[in-house]
């Protein structure tokens, strides 16, 4: 019903920066929120980015003022630019949706991107 499709993800130098990007399609009434996690090797998944249909924005503490996360809801896509990359940014990133399918729906649904891999060397 729903797809999410993310892009951008890649290698990249130690401060250097990637933009990635999730675009949202299929049987979509609303978005309730769109975010970004990460998982790296051996941790936990951790949220990096979120931002709700109603434009709040929260950062995990280790990306702040590096990371900033918008939407363009004409297109259901969530982007997240990504500056100052540390290694410890090395992850891979997936896409998450909260969704009204239709306009029946009591709860919006998650979904998830398949990820891309985000490598930052030293």
């Amino acid at each position: 019903q729903v797809q999410l499709v993310e892009s951008g993800g890649g290698l990249v130098q130690a401060g250097g920066s990637l933009r990635l990007s999730c675009a949202a399609s299929g049987s979509i009434f609303s978005i309730k929120a769109m975010g970004w996690y990460r998982q790296a090797p051996g941790k936990q998944r951790e949220l990096v980015a979120v931002i709700t249909s109603g434009g709040s924005i929260n950062y995990v503490d280790s990306v702040k003022g590096r990371f900033t996360i918008s939407r363009d809801n004409a297109k259901n896509t969530v982007y997240l630019q990504m500056n100052s990359l540390k290694p410890e940014d090395t992850a891979v990133y997936y896409c998450k949706s909260d969704i009204f399918s239709t306009r029946y729906d009591r709860r919006a649904r998650d979904y998830w991107g398949q990820g891309t891999q985000v490598t930052v060397s030293s």
